[in-house]
């Protein structure tokens, strides 16, 4: 695999960067300097019909969500965990990629908040993530939703959150989820997949970031043997709803997406994987530099789900 011509320049560009690395910062000044580093990189606006901010009731405590409603809503939802290892990001920095979604699959997107390490270490982000789909799909009537007709979706550390959110309530869902969208998810921690290897040092998640995300989120002692820490351990993958994992090719990721398509696939979900190869990790934010975002965004993930989410149910 070769790194694309816009990837290098970017890579070029970071290079050239005098700002101090994230993992070398403590985590508030490292959420702003991601909140300023998307906001370089990101696409502009994206205009859809309207969005609000509400806060839904939770087992641990109010739990803010932001809506986005399409300017012709199709009646489908999904629901999105954004990236950022469980430290970092927000509904902000994930703003636009929920504009995008909304806007060309014509579901209401819910973006959800949930609590972030240090301040609240694993698994409080699982609790959120369980909260929402459950409340997702209990209140999808009156919000005007199908509750058939629900993705869920999330990128990096929030391709984890919904995974595990989709393994920890099968059975206890109004209906069944429609679909599972990961981007470049964090299945793994234990490091056993070749690409963890091969690109230690890869921007923009070196291993030594790896380890600031872990050591925040998990504390010393890492839950290796917990699959809603590593969703790879989960014993059954049956009933989950059709998937499609996307990785990056220059990702430590890429091989832990990969396994787990395969893991899908073998228990009988319909699995559909696809890897970006000349790019890396967490290009969905950086749209702005790189056309690989719009691409996979516009003419393929938002194009799955509107297939997913409006195909005819059985």
């Amino acid at each position: 695999m070769k790194l694309d011509r816009e990837t290098e320049a970017l890579l070029f560009w970071v290079s050239s960067s005098k700002t101090k690395p994230l993992w070398r910062m403590d985590h508030e000044k490292a959420r702003a300097e991601y909140r300023r580093s998307i906001s370089k990189t990101d696409v502009g606006p994206i205009e859809i019909g309207s969005t609000r901010d509400f806060n839904i009731a939770t087992p641990a405590g109010a739990l803010q969500m932001r809506e986005y409603i399409a300017p012709v809503p199709s009646g489908a939802g999904i629901l999105f965990f954004h990236g950022g290892g469980g430290v970092l990001g927000d509904i902000d920095t994930h703003d636009m990629l929920c504009r995008a979604l909304c806007l060309d699959t014509g579901a209401t997107v819910f973006s959800v908040d949930y609590r972030l390490a240090p301040e609240h270490p694993f698994p409080a982000a699982v609790y959120d993530g369980v909260a929402a789909l459950e409340w997702l799909t209990a209140a999808a009537e009156d919000l005007s939703i199908d509750p058939a007709r629900i993705a869920v979706a999330g990128d990096s550390a929030g391709g984890s959150l919904a995974a595990v959110a989709l393994h920890e309530t099968k059975g206890r869902l109004v209906a069944p989820a429609a679909a599972q969208l990961l981007i470049y998810p964090a299945l793994d921690l234990r490091a056993k997949q070749p690409s963890r290897k091969e690109l230690v040092d890869q921007f923009p998640i070196p291993e030594d970031m790896l380890y600031w995300f872990f050591n925040h989120y998990f504390g010393l002692a890492w839950p290796i043997a917990d699959p809603r820490a590593i969703p790879a351990l989960y014993n059954d993958d049956s009933g989950l709803p059709p998937t499609l994992i996307i990785t990056a090719g220059f990702d430590p990721f890429r091989d832990e997406g990969f396994e787990y398509a395969e893991r899908l696939a073998a228990a009988g979900v319909p699995v559909e994987y696809e890897c970006y190869e000349g790019t890396v990790h967490g290009f969905m934010n950086m749209g702005r530099m790189l056309r690989v975002a719009y691409r996979s965004m516009r003419l393929r993930m938002s194009a799955w789900l509107k297939e997913q989410l409006d195909g005819p149910r059985a």
